[in-house]
């Protein structure tokens, strides 16, 4: 097929249009701030309602897709993604914006597993798939590690609003493309809709979201948090009843006992727990301890991006040559490398030292997500590719969500340890729970005592702060090696190096160009 390139390309802008989304957002909270006058816990959820909704509805959109039409999926997702971000640029309340990032955050999953399961049905022969999936893995890596840089670049340039604007035309242009060059696909033999099974994983991971993302206030250990695990876990429980039970399952259970999927899914989690825990951090030790500029610190996050893009390529080839086992091992333990490295850093770390670690993340980063993503698409029939990329896109980003949560939790307890014990005696009250609140606010204390004429007061209270964000920082980055290694040894146990006899295939009687493809067609 001579226009696969053409089509490559716009699902590749398809899938760089709501990643870079994931992170953009982020550079614009001091602004919402000061405009929408937005509290903290509106802040929160700013950034978090698009990704829980993007990963409530994957698997039912993922479905949908399968039965309805995957082309027909990915450009109404464009659309509502497109039109719910010029819908954020015009709020003129942080509620508002909130809603708009609900309408964007369900538009994302409509699109995300569509990409990925055309991708499966137009490159049908396992090498090709694979550099397919590699450059696929590339732009939604490098699309995460660049929101940094192109909301810095748009909020020095233009106001908070021009974020969501600009993600308006780049829709737009998705749309034009995949109507013109994208073939339509859907499964021919499509069951009856498993209404029960939408329901249930839709809830089941809303609810295991949620909950991640409020753990962190509410405590670990409190019996609201508990109580959210355990409805996940009841919700969880009935969608697998639901689906042995069910003639016409949304998802085939049978996948989860081939190792090649579920293994290579843990890889991915693993890996994207890991780089949205430092991601997560590295922005504040940019701002807050080296006191980059926004468009500055995401300029700096240039060598993951860069590196994420390259080492995806290469690693669906090694994969292909070497066996998948060995190269996501390779990914996993280099990540968590880098981990034991960058916790070593202090505010004196040089930025060629911190880029060299970044090189060597964005390596290992490319190296487990694209094979194993990879892997994972190879053991789904083809028939089926929306619903098995809505369970890769899942864990990516519960993987992800977990990683803020919880290296942010370990992060955040012991820099308020280290700092009750260092902060000298007598602050106010505010100035403490400000200090307590962030490293920044922190700061901030310390620049106002400075200028209230309190000198060494100031260089103590900014001294505890500093003391107390590296205490957090070299721990957190610990908690992160440790899982990138565990991931490792897990790849090496479980993970099969290569395909199968009857686990994969590299062509079936439904695959597009195949006198059948008509039939599959909408």
């Amino acid at each position: 097929m001579r226009r696969k390139p053409l089509i490559l390309v716009s699902l590749l802008l398809a899938a760089f249009a709501i990643n870079v989304d994931t992170t953009i957002v982020n550079l614009a909270l001091p602004s919402l701030v000061r405009q929408l006058h937005a509290s903290d816990s509106q802040l929160q959820w700013v950034v978090d309602a698009y990704n829980l909704m993007f990963a409530a509805a994957l698997l039912a959109a993922g479905s949908l897709s399968d039965r309805f039409g995957r082309k027909g999926m990915l450009l109404a997702g464009l659309a509502v993604f497109g039109l719910a971000s010029a819908a954020g640029g015009l709020t003129s309340s942080a509620g508002q914006l909130i809603a708009a990032r609900v309408v964007m955050g369900l538009g994302a999953a409509m699109v995300f597993p569509s990409t990925l399961s055309l991708i499966s049905n137009v490159f049908t022969e396992r090498g090709e798939r694979a550099r397919a999936i590699g450059l696929w893995g590339a732009i939604t890596g490098a699309a995460i590690a660049l929101g940094p840089i192109v909301g810095g670049w748009l909020l020095q340039a233009f106001d908070w609003t021009s974020i969501f604007f600009a993600m308006a035309p780049v829709a737009a242009v998705g749309i034009a493309l995949v109507a013109r060059y994208v073939p339509t696909s859907r499964d021919p033999l499509a069951p009856p809709t498993d209404r029960g099974g939408f329901v249930l994983s839709t809830a089941a991971i809303a609810l295991s979201v949620y909950t991640i993302i409020e753990a962190p206030g509410h405590g670990w250990g409190s019996a609201r948090t508990l109580g959210g695990f355990a409805l996940t876990a009841l919700a969880l429980s009935a969608f697998v009843v639901w689906e042995r039970r069910s003639d016409a399952p949304m998802l085939d259970l049978s996948l989860f006992r081939n190792l090649r999927f579920t293994a290579a899914s843990g890889s991915v989690t693993v890996a994207f727990f890991s780089l949205s825990g430092f991601i997560f951090l590295i922005t504040q030790y940019f701002q807050f301890l080296k006191t980059y500029s926004p468009l500055s610190t995401g300029v700096r996050l240039l060598p993951v991006a860069t590196f994420v893009a390259l080492s995806s390529v290469l690693g669906t080839k090694l994969a292909v040559r070497f066996g998948t086992k060995l190269v996501v091992a390779l990914g996993l333990l280099a990540m968590a490398a880098f981990f034991g490295w960058v916790s070593t850093a202090s505010v004196t770390t040089s930025y060629g030292t911190i880029a060299a670690q970044m090189v060597l993340a964005g390596t290992g980063m490319g190296l487990t997500a694209a094979p194993a993503t990879e892997a994972i698409m190879g053991v789904v029939p083809r028939a089926k590719a929306g619903v098995g990329s809505a369970v890769n896109d899942a864990t990516r980003l519960l993987g992800g969500t977990l990683g803020v949560a919880v290296i942010g939790s370990v992060f955040a307890s012991l820099y308020a340890s280290r700092l009750t014990a260092a902060l000298p005696a007598g602050l106010p009250a505010a100035a403490v729970r400000a200090a307590h609140g962030s490293v920044g606010g922190a700061f901030a204390v310390a620049g106002g005592l400075l200028h209230g004429g309190h000198p060494a007061l100031a260089a103590t209270v900014h001294n505890a702060a500093s003391s107390a964000f590296f205490h957090g920082f070299s721990a957190a980055n610990l908690v992160a090696a440790g899982a990138a290694a565990a991931g490792a040894v897990m790849a090496l146990w479980l993970l099969p190096a290569q395909p199968t006899a009857h686990g994969e295939k590299t062509a079936e009687p439904h695959a597009l160009g195949s006198p059948a493809a008509a039939a599959a067609t909408n």
